[in-house]
This record gives C-alpha cells, structure tokens and sequence, in this order.
C-alpha cells in the first residue's frame, strides 16, 4: 500500500499510473503537481488525483513514493525543487525515456536521496497526451524497465517494482547504458522518422493533396509523429549520442536502398525486403507470445 502518491507531471502516464493503482487498491491518496492548472483541475474532477499541489515541492511533502513523469529535459528543475522537502523514508521513481541523463541529475541534485531513488521507464504511452487521455489499463500486459543504481536500498527497488506489477506490468531490469543504447533503436529513432516524415510533406505546397490520398500504411508508419514534441525533442537531445549513431546507420540503410532503386537491381532489393519481412513477421511471433 502506498500512503500518499505524489505525481509530478499529471499527464498520460502520470495519470494511467494513479488510476490503475486506485482501481487496485493499491494507493490511499494522490497528490498532483504540474505545470498546467486547467489540467491538474480535469485530473482531480475524473478522480485521478485528490489533491493539486501548488508546487513540485509542496507536492512531496509527506509522500511515501514520488513519481516524475515530466518531459526528461525538465527532470533537473523538478529534482533542484523537490530535494529539500523529501521525507527520508520516501521513494522515488521516474517515467522518463532516457536513463543516463536522469541518472546523472539525481546524483547532481538529489546525493543524499539516491538510495531511493529508482529509475524507471514504463514502455507504453501513445500519441495522445494529457490527463484526459489517461486510462488505467494503460500497463497492463507492458514491459517497464527499471534502471537500479549501485546506490539503490534493495527495499527500495523492490516496492518500485511491486508498483508496478499492481498496475499489471511486466517488470525487468538493465544498465542505464544499454537501456539508452537499445532504446535509441527501437524507440527514439522511429518516432524522429515519424516526424521526418510528417514535416517533409507538410512543407510542401501541394500537402493537402499528398495527405488527401494518404492511406493506412501512411497512418501506421506516421502515427507516432502526433506524440509530444517538447517530449521527444528533450528526449533526442538527452540521448543524443546513440540518437545519432542509430539516424547515421539507418540514413546508410536508407541509401542503399536508394541505391538499389536506382540501379533497377530487383534482385537486391528483393533480398533486402525479404530479409526486412521476415525479421518484422518473427517479430511480432515473439511479442504476441510475450504478451499472452
């Protein structure tokens, strides 16, 4: 049981995590902070908080867990906020899509609380966001990956992962290194594809025709390019390193595809899709087993 929850950021994530931990039972009050009042307001009218905090700070006074779910590149001023008013006991966890850069502002910011803090980086969400798209199935069946530090107190960790399972996710663990360095391949370089894409072709004079006659392979691959720009832009720049060996390998990719194109070489290019098919159909054989 979680005496008092304080979510920092009261948006999709945020606000999915309190309702799902309400549904079970698993939470007696929730307290939100954020930066936007008409939404804190929508989230505590649905019952997704009990009570809005004025400040980040004022909002952790008396939690037993915290949870950051704000954009990455505003966890350094949400942790400079929070740190003085931390109770000893409490525990903290993060939402945020990156590893290495929250790492690195906890242990700036928050030294004397990193035996308690846990990150973590629940692996759902969708292209909607704010509270009013929150849900509390928005876990269930999901991995979340946490990122224990070697400072981490094993009870803390612990009943961040126990967090979690009650929300119905599926919980494992990897460095903040290889978390960054997978997730800038599966993760952040599609969606920067995504959004590659949607810019081209809204630059262009004639876009109302292009998107006119856009189709359900369109909508699929671009999907993701509603997500939150501020989001995906602080994440692009956290992790930026991996970010940009994974767009250089995926641009060569791209090139030789040209190449191939270009060239009328059928046969290599048939090799190429082939390939590329296979791996996506086995794929999808592996994550509908996992998901069972």
């Amino acid at each position: 049981m979680i005496r008092r929850l304080a979510i920092l950021g009261v948006g999709l994530m945020g606000g999915s995590l309190a309702l799902a931990l309400k549904r079970t039972g698993l939470v007696e009050t929730v307290v939100g902070a954020g930066r936007g009042r008409d939404n804190l307001d929508l989230a505590l009218k649905a019952g997704v908080i009990d009570v809005i905090a004025d400040t980040a700070a004022l909002a952790v006074q008396g939690a037993d867990m915290i949870v950051l779910a704000v954009p990455v590149g505003g966890m350094p001023g949400v942790m400079d906020q929070i740190a003085p008013n931390l109770d000893d006991r409490a525990v903290l966890t993060d939402v945020g899509s990156t590893k290495q850069d929250v790492v690195a502002a906890a242990r700036t910011l928050l030294p004397n609380h990193l035996a308690r803090f846990v990150p973590g980086h629940p692996i759902a969400g969708a292209e909607v966001s704010g509270v009013a798209a929150a849900h509390a199935d928005l876990y269930r069946g999901k991995d979340v990956i946490l990122t224990p530090l070697p400072e981490n107190d094993a009870a803390a960790v612990e009943r961040v992962r126990q967090m979690w399972q009650g929300c119905g996710a599926r919980v494992e663990a990897m460095s903040p290194e290889d978390h960054d360095r997978v997730f800038a391949a599966v993760s952040h370089l599609p969606h920067l594809a995504a959004f590659a894409l949607m810019d081209e072709l809204a630059g262009r004079e004639n876009s109302e025709q292009f998107f006119r006659h856009a189709g359900s392979g369109f909508r699929d691959f671009t999907r993701i390019a509603g997500s939150h720009p501020e989001m995906w832009r602080d994440v692009a720049l956290a992790n930026r390193e991996a970010v940009v060996a994974e767009l250089d390998a995926y641009i060569d990719r791209l090139y030789r595809i040209r190449d191939l194109v270009s060239s009328a070489d059928g046969d290599a290019l048939m090799e190429v899709l082939s390939r590329a098919s296979h791996a996506r159909q086995q794929w999808a054989q592996i994550k509908k087993r996992t998901c069972r």
